[in-house]
């Protein structure tokens, strides 16, 4: 597995929007999933999004309809549009690699094999 390098990170106001981006420095292999989770100081990591072979995408009810998982397997690139942000989603956000061959709701994040440094995504009311 590759290293994963995370950005596009910033501070924004309510109601923004940002794209997180991910870059790995190795082949991304598309029998497996891959996914954003974000995290908190002293709470769980929360996964966000994710993108299995066949190209599904899931994502949890905190986030659906106003995250969206993309990829670009040529450029080796995983991307995340996040629209309509709201103040909780400030947090640390990673990009995973897993071994999961679907994404299962969030189950995927049971089977994480490799994440970046993270983007830090702060908004503001």
């Amino acid at each position: 597995q590759g290293r994963l390098v995370e950005t596009g990170g910033g501070s924004v106001q309510a109601g923004g929007s940002l794209t997180l981006s991910c870059a790995s420095s190795a082949y991304m292999d598309r029998r497996n999933c891959m996914g954003w989770f974000r995290q908190t100081p002293g709470k769980k990591r929360e996964g966000v999004a994710c993108i299995d072979r066949d190209d599904a995408k899931t994502y949890p009810d905190s986030v659906k309809g106003r995250f969206t998982i993309s990829r670009d397997s040529a450029k080796n690139m995983l991307y995340l549009q996040m629209n309509s942000l709201k103040p909780e989603d400030t947090a640390m956000y990673y990009c995973a690699a897993t071994r999961a061959t679907y994404c299962g709701g969030t189950n995927y994040m049971d089977y994480l094999t490799a994440w970046g440094q993270g983007t830090l995504v702060t908004v503001s009311s």
